[in-house]
């Protein structure tokens, strides 16, 4: 049958065109108050635990209040959020203020509290605050609230579940990894395009998460009719006019899915042929499965008997009573360093015990030299047996205290072989609380390791005593499967609570490494990588620190009395409380550093760059900080007693409270005669004093007064 034709005049195409017009307009509106309601919500999350965060990151950076770790959740979160962002590993083993403890917390439990609360509304009334205020609401399919099971999937799977998973995909497999800025980005084009219907265009823009909620959104501000929420985004078009005067309708064609469906309702035959044959399917995996699982254990046991076999067959030739020659033994021994076998590894690092002949100790070292990494938890049990037999029989005269020594020793130099040998290959090498180091006669150890330039990334050596250690060059960090630095994954050593008393530990990467109440005293550190570590309470009393790099290093409470920091880079470090009596820091680099309530009491800073470092509180009593560079340092409450501050630049310096009872702020006079020291020509200008406020400065001279109002600083008393 002929299709009828539809004349139209010009009229009726215009107002057409309009309706389509105005319809869009409409449309544009909405969206774009769907929008904004939406992301009305998200900075109600967002305000919500920023707002104690900032709060307590303020209290945190007085110096006023009193420290305690961080709370226990805070250091879980803080992992949990690091490790799918790939972000640097934090252990948050730090201290801040108790209030920050509070807030932080507050910080995380408040967004939780707020969502919560959003949820609740939108499943009861279907909603929000914002979207009320927009006008908006979210409906079921017969136009009441959708409820708490619907809410959920709309807004915890479909709008943030498959977006941030979508969106996380696409940044962990670009080039755009690792960056975080580039993550957040990408999140929010996904979340937009997900939220403006990018996959269902065709049903009017309806968005994906209310696709698979089954709910819908709706304009509030209009009554709503049953059949709304199918047809409020569509336009009447001119092509549906032209439809709609279609003499002979066309069938609609019937869904695939559903006519197959209903062929399987009408033929329950052809139901239970289906059935059957999955039965089927479904019996010989499980047969195959169970075939392949019990040939891998009759495989398995086979192996283990035969290496049992073989276990045996030389234990009973390394038998003293077998008057085997020594070759044989040695040989017997190697054999056994190739069984794949616990009980082969046990058997050997119990015979190293109790072995004394030199050239079987040898052998025995080089079997578990090559059985490697595997070997080192039987030698560390061994090594703390030994240890503890040792410790008690130096306060037994009678007993044998030279021959356990020597058993400890080969223990320990075991353990130095296969370390050398093979490095951190192995994730789970654990060696905390093992000794390490043999004292011997006078001031020479007996015994001390020898890993220079090794890969010792990973390591866990918490507790350990590695005193007079020869780790030179030596990397406690290193990458992670990914291969990019500063990742979650990041290979890294655990040193807290170790002694590493005397050793040397000159050019180490010991960046972001865990050294918590860590003994490095009089150890050897120049030139070593120490940024971003955690030396929380350390001891680096006499410590060589020359020319090391300490960016961003955690040093609360540590000691680094006597310790020498010429040249060494401390920008942005945190020594608050820090010990720092007697150091040597000549040209040190502490620039914004947070110095607070730290003691440089008799300190040499000569030429230090503390430019914006925080001195608050600090003591720096008889220290020297001639030519130091201290322009806008906060000197709040700064005990300067008897410090030399000629030639110091203390310009827009916070001297606020400072006491300057005896402190030398002009150049001393100079000995013409003197031909190799001359005085800078800058330190005679009134530049170094220029412009500062001595004001609140406390126990000021007459001379220090005239010489401040002379070189153009202000004090009430300067004319």
């Amino acid at each position: 049958m002929a299709s009828p034709i539809v004349r139209r005049n010009r009229n009726q195409s215009n107002s057409s065109q309009s309706n389509k017009e105005q319809g869009k307009r409409k449309i544009s509106r909405f969206t774009t108050r769907r929008l904004a309601a939406w992301a009305a919500e998200v900075t109600l999350v967002v305000v919500s635990g920023l707002v104690p965060f900032s709060i307590g990151a303020y209290l945190n950076s007085r110096t006023d209040m009193n420290r305690v770790p961080l709370n226990p959740l805070l250091v879980v979160t803080e992992r949990e959020i690091a490790r799918p962002l790939a972000l640097p590993v934090s252990y948050g083993t730090r201290n801040v203020a108790w209030p920050t403890n509070f807030l932080w917390t507050v910080a995380i439990l408040a967004p939780l509290a707020v969502s919560g609360w959003q949820l609740h509304l939108l499943a009861k009334t279907g909603s929000t605050i914002p979207k009320r205020n927009f006008g908006i609401r979210v409906i079921d399919e017969k136009g009441n609230p959708p409820g708490i099971v619907a809410v959920l999937v709309r807004e915890g799977i479909g709008r943030w579940g498959i977006s941030l998973s979508a969106a996380y995909l696409l940044w962990r497999h670009s080039f755009l990894f690792p960056s975080v800025g580039a993550f957040t980005v990408l999140t929010g084009l996904v979340l937009l395009a997900e939220a403006t219907g990018f996959l269902s265009w065709r049903q009017g823009g309806r968005a994906l998460h209310d696709t698979i909620a089954g709910t819908y959104t709706i304009d509030a501000t209009k009554a709503f009719t049953p059949g709304q929420q199918t047809n409020w985004t569509q336009d009447a078009d001119e092509d549906a006019a032209i439809a709609s005067v279609v003499i002979t309708p066309e069938t609609a064609r019937p869904n695939t899915a559903n006519a197959w469906w209903a062929k399987l309702q009408r033929n329950p035959s052809v139901k239970l042929l289906a059935i059957a044959c999955g039965s089927m399917v479904g019996v010989l995996v499980t047969i195959v499965a169970t075939q392949i699982y019990i040939q891998t254990q009759q495989n398995r046991r086979a192996i283990q008997q035969r290496h049992s076999q073989q276990f045996l067959a030389i234990v009973n030739q390394l038998n003293p009573s077998s008057h085997a020659s020594v070759e044989e033994r040695r040989s017997a021994i190697m054999a056994m360093g190739t069984i794949q076998d616990p009980q082969a590894i046990q058997f050997l690092v119990d015979l190293l015990a109790k072995e004394t002949d030199p050239a079987i100790v040898e052998t025995i070292q080089q079997a578990l030299a090559n059985i490697g990494p595997a070997a080192i938890p039987d030698l560390k049990r061994m090594n703390q047996s030994l240890a503890a037999d040792l410790e008690s029989a130096g306060n037994n005269p009678s007993s044998d205290y030279q021959g356990r020594q020597q058993r400890l020793q080969a223990n320990q130099q075991t353990i130095n072989k296969i370390l050398a040998l093979h490095g951190a290959k192995s994730d789970d090498i654990d060696l905390s609380r093992a000794v390490l180091f043999q004292r011997g006669s006078g001031d020479t150890p007996l015994f001390n390791l020898v890993l220079d330039k090794i890969d010792l990334s990973g390591v866990n050596f918490k507790g350990a005593d590695l005193s007079y250690a020869s780790l030179k060059g030596s990397s406690f960090r290193g990458v992670g499967e990914d291969g990019r630095w500063d990742t979650f994954d990041d290979r890294i050593a655990d040193l807290s609570g170790a002694q590493i008393k005397k050793a040397n530990l000159s050019e180490a990467n010991l960046s972001r490494v865990l050294m918590v109440r860590t003994d490095f005293s009089r150890a050897n550190l120049n030139k070593a990588n120490l940024s971003n570590a955690r030396l929380v309470g350390a001891n680096l009393s006499s410590a060589q620190l020359v020319g090391a790099d300490l960016r961003g290093a955690v040093l609360e409470n540590a000691s680094l009395t006597g310790a020498d920091l010429g040249e060494a880079k401390l920008n942005d470090a945190d020594l608050y409380a820090a010990r720092l009596g007697r150091v040597v820091a000549i040209g040190t680099q502490l620039s914004f550093a947070n110095l607070s309530k730290t003691d440089w009491q008799a300190a040499d800073l000569s030429g230090a760059d503390l430019d914006r470092a925080d001195l608050s509180h600090a003591n720096l009593s008889a220290a020297r900080l001639t030519n130091a560079n201290l322009r806008s340092a906060n000197l709040e409450q700064a005990n300067l007693r008897n410090a030399d501050l000629s030639l110091a630049d203390l310009r827009d310096a916070n001297l606020t409270g400072a006491d300057f009872q005896g402190a030398i702020l002009s150049p001393s006079k100079q000995d013409p005669a003197d031909q190799f020291v001359q005085t800078p020509a800058f330190g005679s200008q009134s530049a170094v004093v220029k412009g500062v406020d001595f004001s609140q400065v406390k126990n000021l001279d007459t001379k220090q007064l005239a010489y401040i109002c002379t070189q153009g600083g202000i004090h009430p008393r300067c004319p």
